[in-house]
């Protein structure tokens, strides 16, 4: 059982890391490599491995659980996930030094869990508190730990080193990592999983109309995402890189005699 509890962790970070969608059109011979993508040859081929598994898998998934569950049931599901990574988003805002915020989510557990249900009813965010949404990348991130390349994880999907280092700490905010019985576990995994992957497509779709080059789109979505993140929505400008259709500044020339 503990090989299916890996399985599951890993399906439940591919929805949530982003495993909705991609191109697999590598770039062009002359195209310049991307510095924050070196990998980018390999990224490709395990990003067109997992846009085949969303498409036979979790997209008909996802659309047979939207269609079938009913939309208030759906709600409370949500809820009560979002209620345990309330949690784990309060220890990271206090990992930060973010009292406000953690106190903040640490209120939202607290009402939902006394007063919603176990986090069935989010009564927190009736009474006007926000969530703050936290992770161990983002903690990381704020202490000065570089996000590192960009990785696509087969099955896990988007990712940078920092992340990809977070990432099993990450796993226990997790509503299945807490329930030690190996068939609730597996249950509430893959329930997350669709649920998730759910709310996603009508995401999945905009992607397909818009993106030349899905895999690009969405890298420069999920690395600009996670720095803005990190930075609370106000990161600091990116050093410019030197174009390298230019070529260096020529000596100038002597005047013509």
């Amino acid at each position: 059982m503990r090989a299916l509890r890996a399985v599951a962790a890993v399906l439940v970070f591919a929805v949530l890391g982003g495993c909705a969608t991609t191109g697999t059109q590598p770039a062009g011979p002359g195209a310049a490599a991307n510095p924050r993508d070196p990998f980018e040859r390999w990224n490709r081929q395990v990003f067109a491995f997992n846009e085949g598994l969303d498409e036979h898998v979790m997209k008909p998934l996802a659309t047979g659980y939207r269609n079938v569950v009913p939309e208030l049931a759906r709600t409370g599901i949500g809820n009560v996930f979002d209620n345990v990574t309330d949690a784990w988003s309060a220890i990271n805002n206090f990992l930060q030094f973010k009292l406000e915020a953690g106190l903040g989510d640490t209120m939202r557990v607290m009402v939902n869990t006394l007063f919603g249900v176990g986090g069935l009813f989010d009564v927190a965010g009736d009474l006007g508190m926000p969530h703050y949404h936290e992770d161990l990348g983002q903690t990381l991130g704020r202490w000065g730990v570089p996000s590192g390349p960009y990785i696509v994880w087969p099955v896990l999907g988007p990712s940078a080193l920092r992340e990809s280092v977070a990432l099993p700490l990450d796993r226990y905010a997790m509503p299945a990592a807490w329930i030690d019985a190996d068939g609730v576990q597996l249950g509430l995994s893959a329930l997350q999983i669709v649920h998730v992957r759910a709310g996603l497509l009508g995401a999945s779709r905009l992607v397909d109309d818009i993106a030349l080059d899905k895999y690009s789109f969405i890298r420069d979505g999920w690395l600009q995402r996670r720095r803005s993140l990190v930075y609370d929505g106000d990161p600091p400008p990116l050093p410019e890189e030197p174009d390298a259709a230019e070529p260096p500044d020529a000596p100038a020339s002597s005047p013509a005699r």
